[in-house]
Formats: structure tokens, sequence, C-alpha cells
């Protein structure tokens, strides 16, 4: 191979290209893996560099590595966390072991660009090396699960900041909409009145607990196996930085992170994750709905609910001209079907962890990260080019709540379910509204009756003797 260096592992030596920072351990893997497109989630990548950092931090602090390298080392990390090594980080998303080729691959970045600091060229190990300095005193079973956690808890901030944006602008709808009277339906047959404001609160409400449920989520992650190297026992590594690296880590990430008391469960079991995806799957849930709900609501322009309109993103045939369809709506409903898909091989995953590790970690920090990522993109998505821009079609909400029977429901208490039942059958039949036959047949007074069907008294939680 032209322009290349030789490196050696246990197998032997291979050429490593010269310019790559990688080296041959992350060669292996890019010839036993070649399986998806899938490349390393930018937030793992940024997470891991954070570890290392902290475990160079705490091996420098404690005598462990010599200054120059420690230093180096914490230098290289610093520019992997600002993503200017990114690119090198190429190994499949998908892979056996555990997660090690991406450690290695983390490593030997690293190293390199650390030897480069010192003056020295990429595979100068005996200045920097990737095992023996970079992951001194680690274990992928320690640092790989850490810093998925440090990158879920962060990617979680960023879900809950696009939660909170979202649940206004549905607030801000519900306040707009408020006086909107319209019929509301159960089993997509009419029923009883409401506003088309109680509807989309009911909207904001859903993402509400959604957006709590995600807050506390941290709380399910903040606890890490960094320090129990292999198995959780710390073997291998000293004492002193065991109880050190996490506060070293603590400080970088500026997260509110907590060595577990028992790192042997901490690294063999993970139904954390199944927990939190659980919660990501719930909020996936609410979105697929309400994306739904505003589809059927938005039909037509002509034969369908058409009560709300939304807003016009792309022309939406290649044969029909004219045609418009709810396509953020369809969007972010395929992003809350792959966020549930994700939630099975979460699971999955988890339940097959054997013994003291859990080697099939490397597909759920894709499928936790990639939903965590869909989340706030469709939130942010769904926001500002769907939610922001819907207006209400008020003289359809009027039409269908003059013709409809269902608001009868409202003065059984007043009139009696016998006259309300006969004032449902002249609705049918004539095609007069529930408000002119009333006052046609004597039941109530006008004022009693415009109260009565007022969208304050239609809304109100029961009625008033």
């Amino acid at each position: 191979m032209k322009d290349s260096r030789i490196e050696h592992d246990l197998l032997g030596e291979r050429e490593v290209p010269s310019q790559a920072y990688w080296g041959i351990h992350t060669l292996r893997a890019l010839e036993n893996f070649p399986l998806s497109p899938y490349r390393v989630h930018p937030e793992l990548i940024t997470a891991l560099a954070m570890v290392k950092k902290a475990c160079a931090k705490a091996n420098l602090e404690l005598g462990y590595l010599p200054e120059k390298i420690g230093q180096s080392i914490i230098a290289a990390c610093d520019e992997l966390m600002a993503g200017e090594l990114a690119d090198e980080i190429v190994v499949d998303a998908l892979q056996g072991g555990a997660g090690t080729s991406t450690n290695m691959n983390i490593n030997e970045v690293i190293a390199n660009r650390a030897n480069e600091l010192l003056g020295g060229k990429k595979g100068d190990y005996h200045l920097v090396h990737p095992l023996h300095h970079v992951n001194l005193h680690q274990s992928t079973n320690d640092v790989y699960p850490t810093a998925i956690k440090v990158a879920a808890i962060r990617l979680l901030r960023e879900l809950e900041a696009s939660l909170a944006k979202l649940q206004a602008a549905f607030q801000e709808k519900e306040k707009e909409f408020a006086s909107i009277r319209k019929i509301g339906r159960t089993q997509l047959q009419d029923a009883v009145p409401i506003t088309l404001g109680v509807e989309f609160s009911a909207y904001a409400e859903a993402l509400a607990r959604d957006r709590w449920r995600v807050f506390k989520c941290e709380e399910r992650l903040r606890v890490v196996n960094l320090g129990g190297t292999a198995v959780g026992t710390g073997i291998g590594a000293p004492r002193k930085y065991i109880f050190l690296v996490v506060e070293k880590l603590r400080e970088i990430t500026s997260l509110g992170l907590a060595r577990a008391e028992n790192m042997v469960d901490a690294t063999q079991n993970h139904d954390a994750f199944v927990e939190v995806s659980g919660i990501l799957k719930a909020h996936a849930v609410n979105l697929f709905k309400i994306a739904s709900d505003l589809r059927l609501l938005s039909s037509g322009p002509v034969t369908g609910l058409r009560e709300i309109r939304l807003p016009e993103r792309q022309a939406g045939s290649s044969i029909m001209p004219g045609k418009v369809n709810p396509v953020i709506c369809e969007a972010v409903t395929q992003v809350a079907i792959k966020v549930m898909a994700n939630d099975f091989i979460i699971t999955q995953v988890c339940q097959h962890g054997e013994l003291e590790l859990n080697a099939f970690l490397p597909l759920l920090a894709h499928a936790l990260l990639e939903s965590l990522s869909l989340l706030t993109k469709a939130n942010q998505v769904f926001r500002e080019k769907c939610v922001e821009g819907i207006s209400a079609n008020q003289e359809v909400c009027q039409v269908y709540f003059n013709r409809s029977w269902g608001a009868v429901t409202a003065l059984v208490p007043f009139i009696g379910y016998e006259a309300a039942t006969e004032v449902a059958q002249l609705v049918q039949s004539t095609g007069k509204s529930v408000r002119e036959i009333v006052i046609e047949k004597g039941l109530l007074d006008e004022e009693t009756l415009d109260w009565l069907l007022s969208p304050e008294a239609l809304t109100a939680l029961g009625y008033r003797d």
C-alpha cells in the first residue's frame, strides 16, 4: 500500500494509511464489520472523548501518566470533543465486541493526535500508546456504557427543550381557538359539543406529561460504572483512580453523575435503558396520535372534515394538479413508528445480556441515540412547519355545530331526556339547528339557551344548577 505505515497487534502486522489517525485495531473492525451505512452517533463520539479526558485527568493527577503524555491526551480529547477529529471515527455503528471497536478507534485517534502534539508521527506509539496510555485503567465494558449514558443525558436535555417549545405552540393554539365551538367525535361519530381550543389543550397536556417524563429520565442514567473495568470489580485499576475518575467526568460534563454502588450490576444489567426507551416510546405514541388527529381534522379540503387548515408546504402529487398533502404530520408519524421499533430493539438487546456483560450494546447505542435525535428534530419540525401555522376553519366548525344534534346533550338536565330526544329527531328530519327547534317549541328562553350553548358552558366541568 502506498503512503502507509506498519502497525501490529495480537494477530500480526498490517499496513495502515499513513495519514489516518486510526490504526490497526480500527482497520480490523473495518474489515470485519462492513455491515451498514450507519456511523457512530456524533454525541457518542463526544461522550467517549469526555470519558477519555476524565480518565487521563485522573491518571495524571495520581501520577500514573507522565505530565507531557497526560496533557497531550487531554488536548487531543478536547479536539475530538470539538468535532475536529470526528471524521476519523470510521467503524460501523453495528459491530461485535460490546463496543470494543469503537473504543479502540477512539483510543487510536487520541493517541495519534497526541503523538503529533508531542512532535511525533502517527503510529509513533512509543510516545503515546492507545492502550498503555489512552486506555490506562479502563475497559470497553466500563467506558462504553458510561459514554452511552453521558450522550443520552445530553440528548435528553435537547429533547426536553424541543418538547417545551412544542407544548407552548399547542398552548398558543388553545388560546387562539378557545371560542370556536365544534362537535366532538367519539368512535369517529358525532358526539357532544366542545371547542377547538379544548381539543388543542389536550394535545398540550399530553406533551406536558412527556416533558416531565423526559426530565425525570436523567435520574435513571446518572449512575455509571466507570472505574469498574472488565466486569465491575475494578480489576487492574487502582482504588484511588476508581474513586476519582467519576468526579473528573462530572466536572467535564457538568452532569450529576455518580459511581454505581454495585458496579458489577451496572456492568451486566442495563434495564435503565429499557425504562428510558419506554418513556421515548410514550412520547412517540403521543406524537403519532396528535399528528393523526391533525390529518383528520384538516382532511379535504373539500370533502373531508376541514375544521382546521395546515400550512401548505409542498405540492402533493406528481399526477394530480393542485393536491397538497399533510406531509409534516406524515413525517412525524414515521418518526414515531421508528422510535417504537427502536424501543423493541433496545428491549431485545438488554434482555440478551449474558452473565457479567452485554455484548450487544452497540446496537442499543445506535437505537437509543437515534430515537433521541429523531424525536428532537421531529418536535422542532412539527412545531415550526405545522403547528405554529395551523388556522381554524371557523365557518365549517359552526356549520357542523348547527347541523348536528349533538348539542342537545347539553340541554338534557334542563329539558329532560324525552324532550331532548324529540329535538334530536327534528334536527335530523328538518335540517334545522338545535337552537332553532328549542326556541320554536318554547323549551328554553333565548338567553338561557345561548348560555348553555356558549363555549364557556360547553367546556365547563359539569353544569351549575
